[in-house]
């Protein structure tokens, strides 16, 4: 008998293996209800749950919440559906579907299908949905997520709008006011689709809208219009407020309606949001507070509610109370629906079997052994046989084991489902493999690997895919059944499983493919299949355990294939192989001048630069296996001929990037912070490393092995050569490519530097000129340089250094600093350019030899100087400056360069400015003559200094050489003048003549005036030099007329000392004090009589006289003042000496007499203050002119007028005259 041929339901038939919530076609509802499998389990939970229900249809309770939790294998969203079909109770057919329940006895406890009745019975809108799916795409980050699915699908089941709850509300307020079918009829007829069908295109369909509602009179146009734009915001609603709703709708219904919300996968959409766990507490409680047992939230979890709210807080242990009622289902007795829907037997076959069991139960039993320790449920008797064949006892728990494992290590795909479900489908693929099999067969273990395959993730079912490739382990290239594969795929599936040790006895256990196996040639089979799969690297071995390495190594290699390593990383790292390790010169050196000339080269791989930033003239580029230009022998020519390019094409062989990528991959997974999960893999880890750098030495090698085969183009060539060194190969290419490029190299013949400046600038022009071109170096290259300046300068731009620089540094001259700034100097000193700094032109007369070398060596003025083609000086113009340099200077210019005559020129003029510069304080006191010449030259020598461009210079001089002449002309005898007697004797002529006057005023005298106007003639003269000889004889007749009219001046203005002196002695002698001030009076005297007697000049003699005047008056005052103190001090003692008599008479007891006190008093003693003052202040004039009488009375008048103005009560005046 085949095995298809043994149950009583096809094998091969359609059936629901994964339970969808939401799939409810009528034909799937009947199957699922006839086949439901209700457990001994399942018996507890429909017994607990509709307990509880019961309390709400019968009275009122707020515990109405409902939490069904299980890990895989448990079956909770089946058992949700069948809950929703039994609590409204769906008709399927002509049964309803508590009758699936009855009639095929799947419970026959009598209280508890009255339970079950007494809910069919109830009238219930029953909402069954996956959370999940009715959510909006960002619902989960709304705090309320979970009250809005429930509005919407409480929405959807009254017939109103789920996604646009302002829709809904609309719907439901034409439908309270018994209006919505005829709006819906309205719509149709106006808009001419269906409202259902429409409603979802709101957005286009508003003016319908607005029109319907006004046309059946449910609002007006423009409220209906107002309420359209509303429509289109956010909706928010409390959960009390969706609370409300529910129970108002409950109460419209009436007759104790019930609605139930049957919820799948909430812990799953919660997760870890606890915004949303206390969202969906709230909305049970309220639900429960509201409704009292009217409104029920039935949920599943794969997590119980308890540990959830454990591990979420104390926040969390009222949602607890909100979900009182608590089912946990398991897969402990999945064995039962398996062997009810998939493996239940005919009559017929199960008597063949349970036959066939007893003619061999003990080779059965010996056959099918585990030696682990653990409980492996196998065949209990000739019934259990019969029931679990083809399968063995033992599989239905392993098997759930191994699903929990996979699901638990991440070895499954997002398709895979979990539990009796997945389990289900699981056995019936397995056994469909067998069902053309006779009865014997057993289903071995690995087959469940074939049915769980499509839903494995491909980086695990790919090791098995990789094993049927290998010739080691399958060298018949067998498609299906190789033994050694199978037992991989036993490994596999164990891996993870704690309830069996992977030992070769288990492990031929688990391969059994029929009751008539051989277990020890098995074994033997295993154990070649096991050594075969260690030496391929895909098990091993740890004691007498085989593990499966796609947890340790085998899950490694995959992390590190799952490493995302992009080509660019690939040929990045193969150009870091070639440029820093294989062929490492960044420049290439040339030859000639002792490798002066070094050319760096852009390094790229394919077409990826291997450094940024790179821009140089010649590059060498190496092609690989990976480049996607084009690669035949035409265009890599014509490409390294355009490109400026060596061009390695490597082999078409692509082994090294191929372990370039391995070792990258690698690299990357080890540099991550590992998990504590692979921690312990520390020894395959270390592997990986050890191969990581075996892969890198094996890319280099099989690099450096591309790199000697590879074909060089260069120049539009392929280069031939002998040697395979990869080096030298490279280094030939390039140095044909630079010969190429740099072809004006050549110009250089010599090779120069600083040092070859400043000789250059220490030696003179003359020689190097003599010599003749062809004693000049660099020829060429000055030419180029020299044009490039002219060009510019032909435009009118000044050429910088930097400018000449990044001309002739690159192609396809290739010079280096040293050469331009040679060459820059060269054709400088040569007089072929000129230099400008800041603005400022430079040369040799206002700079050093240092600086300007400076300017062209220095890297901060590359900018800042700036050249341009020099403009001769005319040769008439150099010979006229020459001239004048002879004249002016009295020297001859050493040489025949501009700029050394001019700087020599501009230095003498510098040292004759600092000769005026001494010579301009003497003209502080007198005048000298010369001081205008002087100052002309001096101001004509300063602008020749100031001026730094030769050509302004050579013209300036040209244009004042007259001038210039003139004026060293004029120069020599002021020069002479001062440096001689002359100046003596100039000097005291004008010492004589500043004497004279200060006095000619009071001197008259021909002879003297006659000598005076001689003197004075000769030294107001420009040029008095020659006339200064006669000065000597002028002084002597000056100075002998000058003394003889000095003593006549003399004699009166002593005479007038004299008198004044007496006058004032004559006084003093006539005080008690003339000891003390005599002395003093004399020397006052004595003084004003020496400086008469030692003056020599006349108008300074005369104010002697007046000085002894002033000096006569000022002591007659003194004394006068004098004699007041004394006068004044006598009076005081008086009165002192009276009152003290006074007191001394009243101590004695003596009384004044009366006639002494009535006396009247005697008068004070006043003293009158005398005034000296001249006659001529008195008479304001110095002289009288009397020609009558009547002038006479006239200044006789004025004077008595006068004196009496001088004249008060206490004042004696004194006349002196």
């Amino acid at each position: 008998m085949q095995i298809k041929d043994m149950f009583r339901k096809k094998i091969d038939r359609e059936i629901q293996g994964v339970i969808i919530v939401g799939q409810g076609e009528e034909t799937n509802v009947a199957q699922e209800l006839e086949e439901y499998v209700v457990t001994r389990e399942l018996q507890r939970h429909f017994a607990d749950f509709f307990a509880a229900y019961k309390k709400g249809i019968q009275g009122t309770t707020p515990k109405m919440g409902v939490w069904i939790s299980g890990f895989f294998g448990s079956g909770k969203s089946h058992f949700l559906k069948i809950l929703s079909y039994l609590l409204q109770n769906k008709q399927v057919g002509d049964k309803h579907a508590i009758d699936y329940i009855i009639e095929d006895q799947k419970i026959t406890n009598q209280m508890v299908l009255a339970d079950m009745q007494l809910a069919a019975n109830t009238p219930s809108d029953v909402i069954l949905f996956n959370i999940d799916s009715k959510s909006d795409s960002n619902g989960k980050e709304n705090k309320d997520a979970i009250v809005n699915v429930f509005l919407k699908v409480f929405n959807e089941m009254q017939g109103f709008c789920g996604s646009m709850p302002h829709l809904a509300d609309l719907e439901r307020r034409l439908s309270e006011e018994g209006r919505f079918e005829e709006f819906k009829e309205k719509f149709e007829e106006e808009y001419g689709d269906p409202w259902e069908s429409s409603r979802q295109d709101f957005d286009f369909i508003q003016d319908s809208v607005v029109d319907v509602l006004s046309d059946i009179d449910f609002m007006s146009e423009s409220a209906a219009r107002n309420w359209c734009e509303k429509a289109t915001e956010s909706y928010q609603i409390s959960i009390e407020d969706f609370a409300k709703r529910v129970k108002s709708y409950i109460d419209k219904k009436g007759n104790n309606h019930h609605v139930v919300f049957l919820v799948d996968e909430i812990g799953q959409y919660i997760g870890d949001d606890s915004k949303l766990m206390l969202n969906l507490q709230t909305v049970t409680e309220e639900l429960g507070k509201e409704c009292m047992g009217k409104a029920w939230v039935i949920v599943t979890s794969q997590q119980d509610i308890d540990s959830i709210t454990k591990v979420k807080g104390n926040d969390f242990s009222k949602i607890q109370g909100r979900f009182d009622t608590r089912l946990s289902l398991s897969s402990a007795n999945v064995d039962a629906v398996i062997k009810k829907r998939i493996l239940d037997k005919t009559e017929t076959a199960a008597q063949s079997l349970r036959l066939l069991y007893d003619q061999k139960a003990t080779i059965i039993k010996n056959l099918i052994v585990f030696n682990d320790g653990v409980e492996k449920k196998l065949y209990a008797n000739a019934e259990d046989f019969a029931e679990v064949y083809p399968f063995v006892p033992y599989q239905f728990n392993l098997l759930a084991s191994v699903l929990t494992s996979i699901r638990t290590h991440g070895a499954s795909g997002k398709h895979l489902s979990e539990g009796e479900r997945s389990m289900l489908a699981l056995f019936k693929e397995s056994a469909m493999q067998l069902m053309d099999d006779e009865m014997g067969a057993i289903v071995p273990f690995y087959r469940f690997y074939d049915a769980l395959e499509n839903f494995l993730d491909h980086s695990h079912s790919s090791v098995i895919i990789r094993a049927y490739d290998n010739s080691y382990i399958n060298p018949e290239k067998k498609e299906k059944d190789v033994f050694a594969i199978n037992v991989l795929k036993t490994l596999f599936l164990i891996k993870y499983v704690l309830e069996i040790e992977a030992n070769v006895d288990n492990i031929v256990s688990l391969m059994i493919t029929s009751i008539d196996d051989d277990r020890i040639s098995l074994k033997a089979q295993v154990e070649d299949a096991l050594k075969v799969l260690m030496r391929q690297m895909l098990i091993q071995k740890n004691g007498s355990i085989y593990v499966f390495l796609t947890d340790e190594e085998q899950e490694i290699n995959n992390e590190i294939e799952k490493e995302n390593v992009e080509m660019p990383e690939v040929i990045t790292k193969i150009a870091e192989l070639i440029y820093e390790d294989i062929f490492s010169s960044k420049k290439y050196q040339y030859p000639s001048f002792g490798g002066r000339y070094a050319f760096s080269f852009n390094q790229t791989v394919d077409d990826r630069p291997y450094k940024a930033n790179q821009n140089y003239d010649i590059g060498l580029r190496v092609l690989t296996p990976w480049y996607e230009g084009g690669t035949d022998d035409g265009t890599l020519r014509l490409l390294s001929g355009q490109g400026k390019e060596v061009l390695v094409v490597l082999p078409n062989d692509d082994a090294f990037l191929t372990e370039m990528r391995a070792y990258l991959k690698i690299e990357r997974f080890l540099r991550k912070n590992t998990s504590v999960q692979l921690a312990k893999y520390e020894t395959i880890k270390e592997a990986k490393r050890v191969e990581m750098r075996e892969r890198n030495g094996n890319a280099k090698l099989y690099l450096t092995e591309a790199l000697k085969e590879a074909t060089i183009y260069v120049n539009g060539d392929v280069l031939h050569t002998s040697g395979k060194e990869v080096t030298s190969r490279i280094n030939e290419a390039i140095g044909r490519l630079v010969q190429t490029v740099y072809h004006k190299l050549s110009y250089i013949d010599a090779a120069m530097g600083e040092a070859d400046i400043r000789k250059m600038f220490k030696t003179s022009n003359q020689l190097s000129l003599a010599l003749g071109d062809t004693g000049e170096s660099n020829v060429h290259a000055l030419d180029d340089v020299l044009q490039f300046v002219a060009g510019n300068s032909r435009m009118h731009m000044k050429t910088s250094m930097k400018t000449i620089k990044d001309r002739f540094m690159k192609a396809p001259y290739g010079f280096v600093e040293d050469d331009i700034h040679w060459l820059v100097a060269r054709l400088f000193k040569r007089g072929d350019l000129s230099f400008t700094v800041n603005g400022e032109s430079v040369n040799l007369n206002n700079r050093s030899e240092e600086e300007i070398i400076g300017y062209i060596t220095k890297k901060q003025f590359v900018d800042k100087l700036l050249t341009e083609v020099r403009v001769r000086v005319p040769e008439n113009q150099k010979k006229v400056v020459r001239t004048v340099m002879k004249e002016l200077f009295k020297v001859a210019p050493p040489a025949d360069d501009e700029d050394t005559i001019m700087k020599n020129f501009q230095h003498y003029c510098e040292n004759r400015i600092t000769e005026i510069e001494r010579l301009e304080p003497k003209y502080e006191n007198y005048a000298y003559p010369g001081k205008e010449l002087l100052e002309k030259g001096k101001k004509r020598l300063s602008a020749l200094v100031q001026i730094q461009a030769p050509l302004e210079f050579f013209k300036t001089v040209f244009d004042e050489q007259d001038d210039l002449m003139d004026f060293g002309e004029d120069y020599e005898p002021i020069r002479d003048f001062f440096g001689s007697e002359q100046l003596t004797i100039f000097t005291r002529a004008l010492d004589m003549l500043n004497i004279y006057e200060d006095s000619k005023t009071y001197i008259v005298d021909a002879e003297l005036e006659d000598v005076v106007a001689k003197m004075r003639t000769i030294v107001r003269m420009a040029k008095p030099y020659k006339e200064i000889p006669k000065l000597p004889e002028l002084r002597e007749k000056f100075m002998n007329c000058y003394m003889r009219i000095l003593e006549e001046q003399a004699e009166p203005v002593k005479d007038s000392i004299n008198q004044d002196r007496n006058r004032v002695f004559e006084v003093l002698n006539t005080k008690s004090y003339k000891d003390a001030k005599f002395n003093r009076y004399l020397e006052l005297f004595k003084e004003i009589m020496d400086g008469a007697e030692h003056c020599n000049n006349v108008s300074t003699l005369r104010s002697y006289a007046d000085k002894a005047e002033a000096l006569k008056l000022r002591l007659l005052n003194e004394m006068n003042a004098e004699d007041i103190r004394l006068v004044q001090e006598a009076a005081a003692k008086a009165e002192a000496e009276r009152k003290r008599q006074e007191e001394e008479a009243k101590k004695r007891g003596e009384t004044v007499k009366p006639a002494e006190k009535v006396a009247e008093p005697q008068p004070v003693y006043k003293v009158r203050t005398t005034k000296n003052v001249s006659i001529k202040t008195v008479a304001k004039t110095a002289s009288w002119r009397l020609e009558s009488k009547d002038d006479v009375d006239k200044y006789l008048a004025a004077l008595r007028e006068n004196l009496l103005k001088e004249m008060d009560e206490d004042t004696i005046v004194n006349i002196e005259l």
